[in-house]
């Protein structure tokens, strides 16, 4: 494994002799289709609706791994299920049409198997029964939590979406993966109609360190249908992270609305909870309305209503107390508008505005490029010892190289392996330490996935082993194209700034084949962390 970099002061040039003017050529047929259904979504007349999620402080069961009887169970639910009930009348009074509530906000965690037991309820399939429990609440034994939550959405005609935990029987004679109790246990998102129906159920495939529950025999492409929007598809928390169902839902099956329970443990640089549903939202073209836990024990805070161009959120690491977000989106599910306009397609990256790209004022000269997506060095930079310049650091549990950013403006690159990252930048002052790292591999730290990373860190101290530390502030303002090749095509970028800011790129795309950019200038507040997260989902087992 080969890493190289380069590090030069730019010279003054001819700014309309820049590399970004070929690049922005042969983008611009495909930027003007991006901005044309952006301003089809602003229009006044654009169909939308009005979104709620609501970020719970959970209260917790003090002993998770001793088991409760079904009325002691029952009296700690009743606990969260009452703040439920309150903030959906809020929501319902702000004009909300759906609301989403985090996973695990009725329960807690930390159970095992058997200490769940009787917080478990048998959630039918709504694809063959079709079911109210408030105005039915008999037809099933001990459901309680399902009645509550059913006259909730009913008696303030909204959809709803809530995370609970279910069993269903099984047979272990037919079925070879059932659990030698002859039961699944599953983590479970329950959808209600604003009649208080059950519309749809999504049990969790991607589990998280819980003991509690089993994964579905077969993974569940979950979506349902609403008067007001049309269709939304369902996933769970640490789902995101992958191809299926999440990816699956979004770019094989045209799903653009997406309702997101989570219990999200925040961990900068990288990987926050506001942060990565930002980058997901911007890539794959999507709304998604985000329900965060609030558990700062855990350090898990962060929820919002994220369409690809904006969002409402919230991250508090501080309060006590739980967040309802309300605000109108964009209805963007195409077959319900009739608009092939809004066809955005993952992973293609567009134009958030309509300025060009302002980056091409800058002076290039020295911004090696092929104009093919591919940045390549001359062997006479690399002299005897330059390679020492490069460092490693632990970002995130995986091994990073890194190269130090040095002085106000340049343009550094730096590669492991097939992955090379380049950045060209331009900062208020040096004042602060920043490094550019690459990661092409297997983490294997809570959970087992193929990445490939460009991402340009503000460093927490004066140390190489600094970078890859958390921080939520910076003062450093910086403007940069961050640009990577990659043998994925699914890349995430992100912006994140001071005080848990968050930013799109003003652009960003595929440029000759196997390389993706973003830019973004006139930031607001210093940056801490720029990202090109690319997901190897073929590598996961390899």
């Amino acid at each position: 494994m080969a890493f190289v970099f380069s590090v030069q002061r730019q010279p003054q040039t001819d700014p309309h002799e820049s590399v970004f003017l070929l690049i922005m050529a042969r983008m611009l047929d495909r930027l003007v289709l991006c901005l044309s259904g952006l301003q089809l979504i602003l229009a006044a007349d654009h169909p939308s609706y009005v979104a709620a999620v609501y970020e719970h402080r959970v209260l917790l069961n003090p002993n998770p791994r001793v088991p409760l009887d079904r009325r002691s169970a029952l009296e700690h639910m009743k606990q969260n299920l009452r703040v439920f009930e309150e903030q959906t009348a809020l929501a319902a009074q702000q004009g909300a049409q759906i609301i989403v509530f985090p996973e695990d906000a009725i329960h807690g965690f930390n159970f095992t198997r058997a200490s769940i037991a009787g917080y478990l309820e048998t959630v039918p399939d709504p694809q063959k029964v079709t079911w109210s429990p408030c105005a039915d609440p008999l037809r099933f034994p001990d459901t309680e939590v399902l009645h509550s939550l059913s006259c909730m959405a009913r008696n303030n005609s909204l959809f709803l979406v809530a995370n609970m935990p279910s069993r269903q029987s099984c047979n272990r004679t037919s079925d070879p993966r059932c659990p030698e109790d002859s039961q699944y246990q599953f983590n479970t998102n329950v959808v209600f109609s604003d009649q208080g129906i059950i519309v749809a159920r999504y049990h969790k495939q991607n589990l998280y360190f819980e003991a509690a529950f089993d994964a579905p025999p077969e993974c569940e492409y979950v979506t349902f249908t609403t008067p007001f929007a049309g269709r939304f598809g369902v996933f769970t928390c640490f789902d995101i992270l992958f191809r299926d169902p999440a990816v699956t839902l979004v770019k094989e099956m045209g799903i653009r609305q997406i309702v997101y329970p989570t219990a999200w443990m925040n961990q900068l640089p990288l990987m926050a909870a506001v942060q990565f549903q930002r980058s997901f939202s911007h890539a794959t073209g999507i709304t998604l309305l985000a329900a965060n836990v609030r558990a700062a024990e855990y350090g898990i805070t962060g929820s919002g209503i994220f369409t690809p161009w904006d969002s409402l959120i919230h991250h508090d690491t501080e309060g006590n107390s739980g967040k309802l977000l309300v605000r109108r989106v964009p209805v963007l599910d195409p077959s319900f508008i009739g608009d092939d306009r809004l066809k955005l397609v993952p992973f293609s990256g567009y134009q958030n505005s309509k300025e060009p790209e302002k980056m091409h004022v800058w002076p290039t000269s020295s911004f090696n490029s092929n104009h093919d997506g591919k940045y390549c060095q001359k062997d006479s930079e690399y002299a005897e010892g330059t390679s020492s310049t490069t460092f490693n650091s632990i970002m995130m549990y995986d091994n990073f190289t890194l190269v130090p950013l040095q002085g106000t403006e340049g343009n550094i690159s730096i590669c492991s392996g097939s992955v090379c990252c380049h950045l060209l930048f331009r900062r208020s002052d040096a004042r602060e330490f920043y490094a550019l790292g690459v990661f092409n591999g297997l983490h294997v730290v809570h959970g087992t996935f193929y990445l490939e990373i460009c991402a340009l860190v503000r460093c927490t101290g004066e140390h190489h082993n600094s970078c890859g530390g958390e921080t939520e502030h910076a003062q450093t303002l910086v403007d940069f194209r961050l640009a990577g090749t990659f043998t994925t095509t699914h890349v995430f970028p992100g912006i994140l700034g001071s005080g848990m800011t968050l930013d799109v790129p003003d652009h960003s795309g595929w440029e000759g084949g196997n390389g993706f950019y973003m830019s973004r200038t006139g930031m607001s507040a210093g940056l801490v962390t720029a990202v090109l997260y690319g997901r190897h989902y073929e590598k996961d087992n390899v």
